[in-house]
């Protein structure tokens, strides 16, 4: 071969080249940022939208309806999913994989903005951004002082911490939780108020006007010119109580005669609690695209310089760290990688019992493992869980072409050539087969980093990466090892000298192995003289393998031992503060002599769109080691003890951000009666809790929250002057709070100030009937209306949010699942589905893992198909027939049979890991198949009959082919018996190609060669056939 005779010619050629690919590599190695999995950029714009008082069923009708009739024809609209919500809208639109971000979003303002002016008035200007899903907590801080209130402890965590780890680079937001920040309150009385004549309204405008700090312009004086402003903002909180907000007859009203000024804390909306010891906790994102182990390194070192400065009594420690699980999962695939390195290289030392060779062939190991990094790092990739997996898996697979090349120098050596011929003529006898096994391989990685679909953004970085060490492999085993192996003499092949106690051990075993090949020769021969037994036993295996898939279950993916996981709770939609506090105590109360647990941090009211009627329980579990039972042992043991506290609804998820885990299992029921709705779902809840492992069950639209709707008589309101918006203005701010105005104090900052009525009045909704307005007519002195005058209220029930998708509405049923995997769950519940009679118009859809689950098997279909047919052109081509090959691929279903018997007795389910296994079978289980049929071709061109070809073939060929096999199986061994963090997810692509290999190589030493021989005589046949309609023709 050309590659190969140059670097035995050229041997500084050939290590320069080797270097290169190296010292690139290293190169590339240091650039690579670390992450978790691969950077997927799914493109989803949210559009929110707030409309003050509004209902849920109005902001559906006015807002959610018309945006998403306006956002659905944008091209590359996957779906429109839209929540109705008191006062807020929300509609997110989500992209096909292959539309860019940026121009979308554009599109979708553009939309927006066309419909703006069909939009009610009152709402506020509609809020369109991307959706970031890597946009949760990479860290959690919390802060904690047995001497600081509250307010004193809050004002620290702002101005001293929070403020330092806003500066630290990578870090995005960072929320305050269980704070309690400062605030100017003004409270109004309502009596004092009627007493002096004046109306609510005339208070909140007055605050309004007089609290000003404003530009007007500028003044020259000769040559200096002088900006001119009007300041009228109190300089002190005491101020703000003398500061005149009205008059009456002639008479100013000052701010003091009409509400108490109190320099106190705002409402308290969300809470805080480590190991149930109420805290500040700050939870901090990263910037999009940010590294989120280097930020976290750089959080926690800010954290250790903020430590010394901060009072006596304060303590500042991490809670939640998002990275620990990222860096013990990456370090256990890298801890595989280097024992499936040694075990692939000390399964190679004990074949050919010589270090020389060894070491020429394992070169390939280290070389083609950094000359990845360089592929990596130039398509933007960073150092991953599916990278780094790939590099395990590929671990047996890069040492391959070498061992195939040196055992067949080796072999050339034995034979008396010397060095450098045995080298040229090793390498070329067996180049064009080790060329095609290794393109087969590359056939099936290739369809594997192009599949569509999320899976295919997600494993496409891992297709990439092992067919470049693939690649990368194949050119040093054509450039170094034959170099090597002309250059470096191995006197251990002659078998010649003294030599030492494990060399000897090493011959008995290859004097062992010699005569199980004498013994599988004459197999050979058996199995040419039984052809049709040995193709019916391959059949009935195929079968065999077949009906075992069958009983195999499906998930999408395998759930692993993080760690840790947090326990999701809402309590009654119409629940207060201190009623969540109370069962969040009591769920710590229940959970807290769980050994396994380390520590815990709650949160209620956590994130942007968190209320007080939800929180999240995190938990930290103590080390593997240091707990006698797994995860989901614990898991089930917290539900159980859940379960009996009353007044909430819990779900145990992964840990995550506020609010950013979804259950597994989503049913949607899609309609347009809310009632209908209401009672398919019911229906079909009742059925899901009779089915065993479906556990954490709710529905949306199942509690209706209680509320008083205050309905105003239009016509009375306009003949005393009022709109309806200023009623809805005033009310909103004396009831929900309104920051009407800011102080700055003492170091400059702005704090809020914010007017509403007593809480105890708040409670009363007859006394916010009792409120005044004043009523100004023209020429007429202004009065004042009582509220319950032009308003009346009522109470009733209202959904609490009102979802949509495919512009109909929907309720959402989500669960967890409990020991069953995804696919057998919808089995069962699409049966108890069909028991349900619903009117037309009416249906279940199954969404969420399941849909993601079936759209990935598709893809993962595809690309399988592909493969197949790729690998089949590749040998056509090597072997100028597309007969041939047949022999070939026929072992393919053969693997089938391994994959799913191994699967079956590790209990494992057929899900997107154990696909690419069976996907990865495709162009291994080649390997064996081509290294026989094409030294047979070599051998009958040499002149040698059939038989005794394929017997010599096989019998030559039997060493290389365990080798190379085994090499595969034990690089993948330390994935498959999952002992390291994480692991449990990826050990069923090992257990599925050790199982497969291993089947198909036995089988294939057997059948390839009677299939060999059969096809070869239909060839003959068919010639013949041709030849004679030839003749009688002519």
């Amino acid at each position: 071969m050309l590659l190969s005779d140059l670097s035995i010619k050229r041997p500084i050629l050939a290590t320069v080249m080797m270097l290169t690919l190296v010292v690139l590599g290293i190169f590339s190695y240091r650039r690579l940022s670390v992450e978790m999995y691969p950077n997927v950029e799914i493109p989803v714009v949210s559009i929110v939208t707030k409309f003050p008082g509004a209902s849920p069923e109005s902001v559906e009708r006015e807002l959610s309806k018309k945006i998403e009739e306006a956002v659905n024809p944008i091209a590359g609209v996957k779906r429109v999913i839209s929540y109705s919500r008191e006062g807020v809208s929300t509609v997110v639109v989500e992209f096909r994989l292959e539309e860019k971000i940026n121009e979308v979003a554009q599109e979708t303002r553009a939309k927006i903005n066309a419909v703006r002016g069909e939009l009610p008035q009152g709402i506020e200007d509609p809020i369109i951004q991307k959706l970031d899903f890597n946009a949760m907590p990479v860290i959690s801080l919390a802060v904690r002082s047995s001497s600081l209130s509250s307010r004193d402890l809050t004002l620290l965590v702002e101005k001293k911490i929070k403020r330092r780890l806003e500066t630290v680079s990578g870090v995005g937001k960072v929320y305050l939780v269980g704070s309690a920040k400062r605030e100017v309150n003004v409270v109004i009385d309502p009596i004092r108020i009627e007493s002096l004549g004046i109306g609510v309204d005339t208070v909140i405008n007055g605050l309004k006007s007089e609290n000003v700090n404003t530009p007007m312009g500028r003044l020259n004086q000769g040559n200096t010119e002088y900006p001119l402003r009007i300041s009228g903002k109190p300089d002190r909180v005491e101020e703000f109580r003398s500061m005149v907000i009205g008059e009456r007859d002639g008479r100013p009203i000052r701010l003091s005669e009409v509400a108490d000024v109190v320099d106190g804390i705002e409402e308290e909306r969300s809470l805080a609690l480590v190991n149930g010891v109420p805290a500040v906790a700050l939870d901090i994102q990263k910037q999009s695209g940010a590294n989120m182990v280097e930020v976290v390194d750089a959080i926690i070192k800010r954290v250790a310089q903020l430590q010394p400065e901060l009072p006596s009594g304060v303590t500042l420690d991490v809670v939640r760290d998002a990275s620990t699980m990222t860096r013990d999962s990456l370090r256990d695939v890298q801890e595989t990688m280097i024992i499936g390195g040694i075990l692939t290289i000390l399964i190679v030392f004990c074949f050919i019992n010589s270090w020389r060779s060894t070491v020429i062939t394992g070169l390939t190991l280290p070389i083609s493992v950094i000359s990845s990094f360089i592929i990596m790092n130039a398509l933007g990739m960073t150092l991953n869980i599916m990278t780094l997996m790939a590099l395990s898996l590929a671990i047996g697979l890069l040492i391959d072409d070498a061992i195939v090349v040196r055992e067949n120098i080796v072999r050339h050596l034995e034979r008396g050539e010397d060095h450098f011929t045995a080298a040229r003529n090793g390498t070329s006898e067996i180049g064009l087969a080790v060329f095609a096994t290794t393109m087969s391989i590359l056939a099936v990685f290739v369809p594997v980093a192009y599949m569509k679909g999320i899976v295919g953004r997600f494993f496409f970085s891992f297709g990439i990466t092992v067919a470049f060490a693939v690649a990368v492999s194949l050119f040093v085993s054509f450039t170094l090892d034959p170099m090597l192996s002309s250059r470096w003499h191995d006197p251990s092949i002659h078998r010649g000298g003294k030599r030492g106690f494990i060399s000897r051990m090493l011959d008995r075993f290859n004097d062992f192995f010699e005569m199980i090949a004498e013994r599988y020769r004459h197999l050979i021969g058996w199995a040419l003289g039984h052809r049709k037994t040995v193709l019916f036993s391959a059949l009935a295996a195929f079968i065999a393998g077949i009906m075992i898939f069958g009983m195999l279950e499906s998930s999408f993916m395998t759930n692993f031992d993080k760690g840790e996981f947090q326990v999701s709770f809402k309590t009654a939609p119409d629940a207060s503060l201190n009623e969540s506090r109370s069962r969040l105590n009591a769920i710590l109360a229940a959970l807290k002599d769980i050994p396994e647990i380390a520590h815990t941090y709650s949160t209620v009211g956590a994130g942007d769109s968190g209320t007080v009627q939800s929180g999240v329980a995190y938990m930290k579990l103590k080390e593997r080691s240091e707990r006698k039972r797994n995860q989901d042992a614990i898991q089930r043991d917290v539900r159980d003890r859940l379960q009996r506290i009353p007044g909430i609804k819990i779900s145990i998820e992964e840990a995550g951000g506020v609010g950013s885990s979804i259950k597994p299992l989503v049913v949607n029921v899609r309609g347009e009666d809310i009632a209908l709705l209401k009672k398919y779902s019911a229906e079909l809840k009742t059925e899901m809790f009779g089915i065993p492992g479906i556990v954490d069950i709710e529905a949306t639209l199942e509690n209706d929250i209680p509320e008083y709707r205050l309905t105003v008589d239009r016509e009375k309101a306009v003949s005393a002057g009022i709109m309806t918006d200023r009623i809805v203005r005033t009310v909103s701010a004396l009831v929900g709070g309104e920051a009407v105005s800011t102080y700055e104090d003492e170091d400059g900052d702005s704090v809020d100030v914010r007017v509403r009525l007593p809480e105890h009045l708040r409670q009363d909704p007859s006394q916010v009937q009792n409120l005044r307005l004043t009523v100004q007519k023209e020429n007429q002195p202004s009065g004042l209306i009582a509220l319950s005058n032009i308003a009346s209220y009522n109470v009733s029930d209202s959904p609490s949010e009102i979802n949509r998708q495919a512009l109909t509405r929907e309720v959402v049923i989500t669960a967890n699942l409990d020991g069953v995997p995804i696919g057998t769950a919808v089995s069962k519940v699409q049966k108890a589905a069909e028991k349900i009679k619903m009117e037309p118009g009416y249906k279940f859809v199954f969404s969420g893992e399941a849909e993601d689950m079936a759209e990935s098997f598709g893809y993962m279909g595809e690309s399988l198909i592909l493969a197949v047919i790729l690998v089949y052109l590749i040998l056509a081509a090597q072997f100028e027939s597309f007969l041939e090959p047949m022999a070939i691929m026929l072992s393919l279903p053969l693997s089938i049979v391994g994959m799913a018997g191994m699967l079956f007795l590790t209990g494992d389910t057929i899900n997107i890991m154990s696909l690419i296994g069976l996907i990865m079978l495709m162009g291994l289980v080649t390997k064996n198949a081509i290294l026989l049929v094409d030294y047979t071709k070599v051998l009958r061109g040499r002149g040698m009959e059939r038989s005794e070809a394929v017997v010599t073939a096989g019998r030559t060929r039997l060493r290389p082919i365990l080798m190379t096999t085994l090499a595969m199986v034990f690089g993948m061994m330390p994935l498959a018996f999952a002992l390291g963090a994480g692991s449990e997810m990826r050990a069923p692509m090992a257990r599925a190609v050790i199982g497969g290999l291993l089947t198909s190589t036995v089988l294939t030493l057997l059948v390839v060669p009677v299939v060999y021989t059969v096809l070869d005589d239909f060839s003959v046949w068919l010639r013949k056939r041709l030849s004679f309609k030839k003749v009688v023709t002519t």
